[in-house]
């Protein structure tokens, strides 16, 4: 379907998805590869007006609603925005795909895995990352890290449990092990840089640039 490559960067609140993102797609900008940085829920208009509904901290949705939800926004975001630029042959970095309705609905919410997937294939052909960078770091650090950025003013997913982030974290674990092949772990504890140079030596392969 694609010549262009599709980095995903996965993982629970507070470890620097967004930034590695950023920081990843600028190196690779610098290597002369055409970059794509997206996100989700978003990257469209469409998927951005979802996305706005599912972070409303003022509204209940249930788990089956925000599943649907998050994979009308992923369908729109993949027909307009990502496989347009992987045809071209341009590397898209997202920061999230489908793996985070996997860990926080699948894990957090109870829904099946099948289900979860069976949305995706529908809506979004089963596209999968090439790559899948899965970012942790300690909870102590990650709540450090929370307080300084959101303080009181959480979003609707980011203000929930311990316990339903706790679950959300041991999904992604038994996912990135059910797919060694595509996902990479990475230590999201030290400063930005620190985990920028880890991220760029697992991208070593893609970039031709191993040993």
């Amino acid at each position: 379907m694609s010549s262009g490559r599709f980095i995903s960067l996965e993982g629970g609140e507070g470890v620097g998805k967004s930034t590695q993102a950023a920081m990843l797609a600028d190196a690779l900008r610098a290597r002369g590869i055409e970059v794509v940085l997206t996100r989700e829920p978003g990257g469209t208009p469409g998927a951005e007006a979802i996305r706005k509904l599912l972070l409303d901290s003022e509204l209940e949705i249930g788990g089956r609603t925000e599943a649907l939800l998050f994979a009308a926004a992923r369908a729109d975001h993949v027909e307009k925005t990502i496989a347009p630029a992987l045809d071209r042959g341009a590397w898209v970095v997202c920061d999230r795909f489908v793996d985070s309705s996997r860990a926080y609905q699948g894990g957090g919410d109870d829904l099946f895995d099948d289900a979860i997937m069976a949305l995706h294939n529908i809506g979004s052909w089963g596209l999968m990352p090439d790559l899948t960078f899965l970012l942790q770091a300690d909870s102590e650090e990650v709540a450090q890290r929370l307080a300084e950025r959101d303080g009181d003013n959480s979003d609707r997913i980011g203000g929930r449990s311990a316990a339903y982030h706790a679950g959300v974290a041991e999904r992604f674990r038994t996912l990135a092990a059910s797919d060694p092949e595509r996902f990479v772990a990475i230590s999201a504890e030290g400063t930005p840089s620190e985990v920028h140079e880890r991220i760029m030596r697992a991208m070593a392969p893609l970039t031709g640039e191993g040993g």
